[in-house]
């Protein structure tokens, strides 16, 4: 069994704003929000066709409930914050609920993650209302391999969304490719020729093992994958890379477009997770290949003081483990990836 280091803390001074530390040093300052658990496609590795086990509405955090414990993570030192789902754009006003976390003092970036099929109605909206950054699951741009993945046929709107947030002004623009063994392997090289065309930045990703579905995801080793493309495309290392997330990144020569990788499996990264994430009821989930979790919204709808609050959540990321176990107990997580939030 691994000792457990000293208490996660909230570091405060007269001079410095409050960091949240976990008990293995790690600086928590992202927070991804999902505001829903609904979604309008039913992704092979993510969610079972026919799944109806989604969380009650009457269960959800309201807008003014999730800014206000949005709010208290950004007091505690948290500086970047995505909005997930599900899919995020299936909840009404979610523009109006952007716009009020992009407000909130001391955030620094506002993000979103979508499956770009509502992108071309709300990408405008989004972005007036602070979201800066979008990441877009994309997995093939071959229709009838995309209607296997997904269950619909709608890889035109998809396209169609990232054309209209494009020309919003979304920048950067990342694609998530979750690279599946006999399924979508043979479509990576179109899709790095599409992401240089239109200057996205693409992102391999290789599934993991999340309810039932997960598991029957075939992997790819994507630590060999991603050296290949880069000699195959000229790419070059990128010393910086895009962003805080696990992501080891390649570039082009202009630095036009960038290739990235996200190994959770053949090369984990939980060394430098700086995140945790807050479910559409409220639950905080500490690690996605864990069950250590805190359900701040029930404390909130029974009356928690923002001290109180405040305080689960410190004492929340004293819990947080120190690194999934994807490869060592692979049928661990049994709820769905919508059920935490991508």
């Amino acid at each position: 069994m691994v000792a457990r280091l000293p208490r996660a803390v909230a570091m405060i001074t007269p001079t410095a704003a409050p960091v949240l530390i976990d008990p293995y040093h790690r600086r928590i300052d992202y927070l991804r929000v999902s505001v829903t658990d609904r979604c309008d496609l039913r992704c092979t590795y993510c969610l079972p066709k026919g799944f109806k086990g989604f969380e009650e509405p009457a269960n959800w955090l309201t807008h003014q409930e999730m800014s206000r414990l949005v709010g208290l993570f950004v007091q505690l030192g948290v500086r970047k914050v995505r909005l997930t789902g599900g899919e995020p754009l299936l909840r009404r006003g979610i523009a109006t609920l952007a716009g009020q976390i992009a407000g909130l003092p001391g955030l620094q970036d506002l993000s979103l993650s979508s499956n770009g099929t509502q992108l071309a109605q709300h990408a405008t909206a989004l972005r007036a209302a602070g979201v800066r950054r979008l990441n877009i699951s994309l997995d093939t741009l071959d229709e009838s391999c995309f209607a296997r993945i997904t269950g619909r046929d709608c890889l035109v709107d998809v396209l169609q969304g990232l054309s209209v947030a494009k020309a919003a002004g979304f920048a950067p623009i990342k694609l998530n490719m979750v690279v599946q063994a006999g399924v979508n392997e043979a479509e990576v090289e179109r899709m790095v020729d599409f992401s240089i065309e239109h200057g996205f930045i693409l992102r391999l990703i290789e599934a993991m093992p999340i309810g039932d579905t997960g598991r029957q995801t075939g992997v790819v080793d994507l630590t060999a994958l991603g050296l290949r493309l880069a000699e195959r495309f000229g790419l070059i290392p990128e010393v910086k890379g895009q962003g805080a997330g696990p992501a080891r990144y390649w570039t082009t020569a202009d630095g036009e477009m960038s290739l990235g990788v996200i190994t959770p499996m053949s090369q984990h990264f939980c060394a430098a997770c700086n995140r945790v994430r807050l479910g559409v009821d409220g639950t905080l989930y500490l690690c996605l290949g864990q069950e250590d979790k805190v359900a701040l919204g029930q404390q909130l709808r029974a009356g928690a003081s923002d001290v109180e609050l405040s305080a689960a959540i410190v004492a929340a990321i004293a819990a947080k483990p120190e690194r999934h176990e994807f490869t060592t107990q692979p049928t661990k997580i049994v709820r769905f990836m919508s059920q935490t939030g991508g």
